[in-house]
């Protein structure tokens, strides 16, 4: 029997959570407050899953960059491959919330969408 130790993340109470496997299934969970502490230990140790937040290139823009986040969570081994793509995505400003950055990022069907409108930058052409 395998045993696995995991702090959750769950709700803010951290706990530390035990989970016996065998065979590769989950057999039991220990240290778990609530409920969601034995959902999160069963999730992790069989298919760990991570939200990824970034920003991306706006041209054009008030700001150069608008921040951005995966709409669902993504298999935690493509978090390097989605942020290789992340560093090449350019969009023209203005954006808005909610406007799809990136679809289908690194192959897992989950867009990566923009949080925060960025408006077109109103700099004024020095005359010359």
């Amino acid at each position: 029997m395998e045993e696995k130790e995991l702090t959750c993340i769950g709700c803010p109470m951290g706990c530390t959570l035990q989970v016996k496997l065998a065979e590769g299934a989950v057999t039991e969970v220990t240290g778990n407050i609530c409920s969601r502490g034995s959902a999160y230990a069963k999730k992790e140790v069989s298919n760990p899953t991570r939200t990824v937040t970034s920003t991306v290139r706006v041209e054009g823009g008030c700001f150069p960059v608008a921040p951005v986040r995966t709409k669902a969570d993504i298999p935690k081994g493509k978090i390097f491959e989605v942020m290789d793509a992340l560093k090449k995505v350019r969009l023209p400003a203005p954006v808005s919330a909610g406007d799809v950055a990136l679809q289908n990022a690194a192959g897992t069907g989950v867009d990566v969408v923009v949080t925060k409108e960025v408006r077109r930058s109103q700099a004024v052409e020095k005359p010359a």
